[in-house]
């Protein structure tokens, strides 16, 4: 029988800063294989959300249960070694190291020394680029081979599930359709992917759920088709 329990479940997580309140009680689900993405404007607290799960923010409260385990007090690189891996908004790659160096840097949670090299090649397959430019220092490639990247490093972690911060972020057009297909390439390896990303349109478009956050509260949740059309929506981040 297939397990129909979800991949990821968030139960009420609330994360001050100082005396803001950036997340008030968020709950939601992701199920095993899907694309969902999370959508509001700046400050209405998608990246806390994140940052959140995997520990990166302390929280308030709130409980995080990943694949039926408890992992809410679980440290940064538990979570990560337990296939929950996230790409940071800003990618964050080791500018000083090489692209090679970077990915391997990724695995640090590994021991399979074959499955590693496995990994390796299947991200050099998903970005030539990386593989053409493997012992290039990583400070000097272009923002988008940048955010490929953090993408290649966050996939040597082998995830279960991983989540993306803003991948889109300061990209030119053609990069940006090229990232979003490279997420669903990646999602249809097998990781299942939670996104957080302004471009709510290209979003909405390869997610099957999302969920719409004002002022750290979820206020609108349904399949991604029918969020595009609705009015409120459209009008508030589809541009009308």
């Amino acid at each position: 029988m297939a397990d129909s329990s979800p991949l990821l479940k968030v139960v009420g997580l609330t994360v001050h800063y100082g005396a803001i309140q950036a997340l008030r009680g968020i709950s939601f689900e992701v199920a095993r294989g899907e694309i969902i993405t999370l959508i509001g404007s700046n400050g209405a607290g998608k990246s806390t959300t994140l940052n959140g799960i995997s520990q990166v923010v302390k929280k308030t409260a709130g409980k995080i249960v990943f694949d039926g385990t408890d992992i809410t007090s679980l440290a940064p690189d538990r979570i990560v070694a337990s296939g929950l891996v996230q790409v940071p908004e800003g990618r964050r790659i080791f500018a000083n190291l090489t692209v090679r160096d970077n990915l391997e840097m990724g695995a640090y949670t590994r021991k399979d020394r074959t499955g590693i090299r496995r990994d390796q090649e299947m991200v050099y397959d998903i970005f030539p680029r990386l593989k053409e430019r493997h012992r290039q220092v990583a400070g000097t490639l272009s923002g988008g081979e940048q955010q490929m990247l953090a993408m290649g490093r966050a996939l040597m972690a082998s995830p279960r599930l991983l989540l993306l911060d803003e991948p889109s972020m300061g990209l030119a057009p053609i990069l940006v359709d090229e990232i979003f297909a490279v997420i669903r390439r990646i999602n249809e390896n097998g990781a299942t992917v939670l996104l957080v990303e302004q471009n709510a349109y290209k979003a909405l478009g390869i997610a099957a759920r999302a969920y719409i956050l004002e002022t750290g509260q979820v206020i609108k949740s349904g399949p991604a088709s029918d969020l595009m059309k609705d009015d409120t929506v459209k009008a508030a981040y589809l541009g009308g």
